[in-house]
């Protein structure tokens, strides 16, 4: 640890390449979790409706199951679960079939050891730093099943706010009470803004998981950051769901996941470390 803490390239290089390992595993997460969460609700509608139990195989693990192309069911041996490496020794197809590998792989793989080697530059050896990779992991973990399904999850929302307040108690990145102060900030912000919107248009405009993930953001980055995060994704959103909309000829009614510009912005924020909103407005006002 003192070598790594003397030499902070290398220090970045290990996190990087420790980001691509975690980058594979969270696309089991984001591949898997959804497809469990699922199946477990179809479990107990029927206990619920009362309707004979069918069978249905439940899907893999997320950690024991093998991977598998989701083409052939062809269980991939080590060498080719090599982050970013195996996706090009195999030029993109699965060794068996020869059908093409999805480019989310890749891409997660990716942006996790990224964003992991920003985190080391940001932070250094500390325990900051360890507390500053599970918020990233979380937040790629969501987004990626966020734009895919919709949805977010619970089982990784819920213990991301929890360990933003706990973080908060030797106020590593804020103090308990800008934590606790953001975490209903962004929680009632958003959820009197949907409920307005609903009781106007008779329309559900935003999901519940985004009102839990802004008070997970909130906990984390403390009660000055609500209004900068809201702002930011806001602003992203609407530059990326247009562009989205436009070149997918889809209507403008359609829904477009939230939570990823949600990430986005609360990453931004933490990350940077300083009250966005002050340096937005000072620039605004020539101060």
């Amino acid at each position: 640890m003192e070598a790594l803490a003397q030499h902070p390239a290398l220090a970045i290089g290990l996190v990087s390449v420790f980001g691509l390992l975690v980058g594979s595993f969270l696309n089991v997460v984001i591949l898997r979790l959804p497809a469990r969460m699922e199946w477990s609700w179809r479990q107990e509608a029927r206990e619920i409706l009362g309707q004979p139990e069918a069978y249905e195989p439940k899907p893999p693990g997320l950690v024991v199951s093998r991977s598998a192309c989701p083409h052939c069911g062809h269980a991939l041996a080590a060498w080719e679960n090599i982050p970013l490496l195996s996706f090009l020794l195999l030029r993109g197809r699965c060794r068996a079939c020869q059908a093409p590998i999805s480019r989310q792989y890749p891409a997660v793989e990716l942006i996790t050891g990224l964003l992991f080697a920003a985190c080391a530059w940001r932070f250094g050896i500390s325990l900051e730093l360890g507390f500053a990779l599970a918020f990233t992991a979380a937040l790629v973990a969501l987004s990626g099943i966020d734009l895919r399904t919709t949805l977010l999850p619970d089982q990784i929302v819920l213990p991301l706010l929890w360990l933003g307040l706990l973080a908060s108690l030797v106020t590593l990145f804020v103090d308990p009470v800008s934590a606790i102060l953001g975490a209903a900030a962004g929680y009632l912000s958003l959820w009197s803004v949907t409920a307005l919107f609903k009781l106007l248009t008779g329309k559900d405009g935003m999901g519940a998981g985004d009102f839990k993930l802004l008070a997970a953001l909130g906990a984390w980055c403390g009660f000055k950051a609500v209004l900068p995060i809201i702002l930011i994704s806001s602003v992203v959103g609407a530059v990326i769901g247009s562009i989205w909309l436009a070149t997918a000829g889809k209507h403008r009614d359609t829904q477009i996941p939230f939570g990823q510009y949600l990430a986005i912005a609360g990453w931004l924020q933490f990350i940077s470390g300083v009250d966005l909103l002050g340096l937005y407005l000072g620039w605004a006002l020539g101060r």
